[in-house]
């Protein structure tokens, strides 16, 4: 008898909800030929799947509702309702600060199905961290929340076929990131960052780049200490140490206008902007925001909520899909990489 091959369960969130994050969601089951590799799962509310089906005029007649795991269904769009009121989805106000407990509540379920394995993998939609932030939600983003809840040291790394771009910050103020940086950080993020690249990438000797802080990465001194002081001890302990080729710290301007970034399988930069700034340049639409470090998996597109086009059926869901497929292949990385350590066991 043949067995046939489970698909992997690819949960959800709806994001917020008068963003972009639905839109493109649907656009992409549009494509009912994807659906034969992953079952979509979305914690949310069918009626909020209908009403944008309705005003985006998508052709999708495979939207059902669940109430367990066990009515889930391969080749259709599975709803659970996690909203128990009546949204009139139409008359809601951008600027209504209620609007952050429907993606708090869809990230809460969709995390916990998340921890307990009835989903394999979760792509979160974006949302807007100003009504994110409120009692009940004491994180600034996602990445902050599943760090909380699920096993593991987070590392927010941006992925493209071209580009890997992990940051040691994530969301900070830039007059705080020098004082945030500090060797034992530093090395921690490569830590994670190797290990990454390895499991969840496949990449047996990875080749990583480490940015500097300060314009032309402090010209020697002139410029700043924290190459001097912060960045170089780092790469040097893990070169000498751990023999890990990790190389730097190179000025940012230069390394990705001579794309030497290239040469490298990934980067580690010390700031927010001063990796996404270049990652959104070279990748924009494709590029996809993964939550290294984690025990499970977690993608999102690399955009925002988009409210100016929201509605208007422009939105672009090729990040959205790459999202998807991205988490689906890290899934299978991390499967195959178990499969080979547990044999390695056996081997005398």
């Amino acid at each position: 008898m043949i067995c046939k091959k489970k698909k992997i369960r690819v949960g959800i969130t709806t994001g917020d909800i008068n963003g972009i994050g639905i839109e493109i969601f649907l656009k992409v089951c549009r494509k009912k030929r994807l659906l034969d590799f992953f079952t979509p799962i979305l914690f949310g509310s069918t009626k909020l799947c209908y009403y944008y089906k309705k005003i985006l005029n998508i052709e999708i007649n495979y939207i059902q509702e669940v109430k367990n795991f066990k009515e889930i269904i391969d080749h259709k769009i599975n709803v659970f309702n996690i909203w128990k009121e009546n949204i009139k989805f139409d008359s809601i106000n951008i600027n209504n600060p209620e609007l952050g407990k429907y993606p708090f509540l869809s990230l809460k379920n969709a995390a916990k199905s998340l921890k307990e394995g009835r989903i394999d993998v979760l792509v979160t939609a974006p949302v807007n961290k100003k009504y994110m932030n409120f009692k009940d939600f004491s994180f600034f983003g996602h990445t902050e929340y599943l760090q909380n809840i699920l096993d593991g040291d987070s590392l927010m790394i941006m992925i493209h076929d071209i580009l890997k771009v992990a940051l040691v910050t994530n969301h900070l103020p830039l007059k705080k990131v020098t004082y945030e940086l500090n060797i034992k950080k530093i090395i921690k993020s490569l830590k994670i960052l190797h290990k990454s690249l390895i499991i969840d990438f496949s990449i047996e000797r990875p080749k990583i780049a480490v940015l500097g802080c300060n314009p032309h990465s402090s010209d020697n001194g002139l410029i700043g200490d924290e190459e001097k002081v912060k960045i170089k001890p780092a790469i040097n302990y893990l070169f000498q140490k751990k023999g890990w080729l990790i190389f730097g710290p190179y000025s940012p301007d230069s390394f990705f206008g001579n794309q030497k970034y290239r040469d490298f399988d990934a980067v580690l930069a010390m700031y927010h902007d001063q990796g996404l700034i270049p990652f959104k340049t070279l990748t924009f639409n494709r590029g996809v925001n993964f939550t290294a470090g984690l025990s499970h998996i977690r993608t999102s597109p690399d955009h925002g909520v988009a409210y100016d086009i929201a509605k208007k059926g422009i939105a672009n869901e090729n990040s959205f899909e790459e999202a998807i497929f991205s988490a689906i292949k890290i899934f299978r990385n991390r499967k195959e990489n178990m499969k080979i350590n547990s044999s390695k066991k056996f081997i005398i």
